[in-house]
């Protein structure tokens, strides 16, 4: 940034001296055009030729045509002036607002804070005024700088109000509370889908063993009702299974 600042300056500096340069020239040439035209000083001498033919006036016509291209360059310089005057009066309005708005900056943090009290509006400037005078950021800065920062900070003291320190503190507590129940509450609703599938998984496993014991009952049946005829059992199905004695064979002769 220093760096920048010397060119700039140096580039200032010689634009400066290549305006006196070129006014000064432009009056000289003008002077010594004028005089040589009365008489009073000789012309420009310049042996000059076009093939075989001599241009005796050709030392009058280059100093003639210098002379109105220097006057011509001079007639740009006012323009130049302007423009210039333009560019410091932008820079000194861009570096203005950029004060204003820092020194708004810390005027509307203050106000955010809770540090102003006064309700006047008269009173509120005032206020604010002094806050900024006596800041240490902004000692350098002019008076017409602070009171345009202070006025806007008045205009703008209702969206201190709406967003106050202790409001923005009490909307992020609220927030971060939201964020642990959700969190939470999602926690919840994982730890009861892990819940969920194992009671899922146990059922199919009390289903798959219920099966396994009604097969083997069945096979069970099975077998009882092939080997209870042959130990002299039947089984009579009436609403529900009995087991009744079979009369006993006669003895064989």
């Amino acid at each position: 940034m220093l760096g920048i600042g010397i060119i700039a300056h140096l580039v200032r500096v010689l634009h400066f001296l290549a305006v006196v340069t070129l006014s000064l020239a432009a009056a000289a040439a003008v002077a010594v055009t004028l005089l040589s035209a009365f008489g009073r000083l000789p012309w420009l001498a310049l042996d000059a030729r076009f093939g075989d033919m001599g241009l005796p006036w050709a030392g009058m016509a280059l100093q003639i045509g210098l002379t109105a291209l220097l006057v011509c360059l001079a007639f740009f310089i006012p323009a130049n002036g302007r423009i210039m005057a333009l560019e410091r009066s932008h820079r000194r309005f861009q570096i203005g607002m950029e004060d204003v708005a820092r020194a708004y900056h810390l005027c509307h943090t203050a106000d955010r804070a809770g540090l102003f009290t006064l309700s006047s509006e008269f009173d509120a400037v005032r206020e604010r005024l002094a806050y900024l005078r006596d800041h240490p950021d902004l000692a350098n800065l002019e008076p017409e700088i602070l009171t345009i920062a202070a006025q806007m900070s008045t205009e703008a003291r209702h969206l201190a109000e709406i967003y106050s320190d202790a409001k923005v503190s009490r909307a992020r507590d609220f927030l971060r509370q939201r964020q642990h129940e959700a969190e939470a509450a999602q926690e919840r609703i994982v730890e009861a889908l892990q819940i969920c599938r194992e009671i899922q998984t146990w059922t199919r496993q009390v289903e798959a063993e219920e099966g396994l014991v009604a097969k083997q009952l069945a096979t069970l049946d099975e077998a009882l009702q092939r080997a209870l005829p042959k130990l002299g059992y039947a089984v009579e199905v009436e609403g529900k299974t009995n087991v009744v004695p079979m009369p006993a064979k006669p003895a064989a002769g």
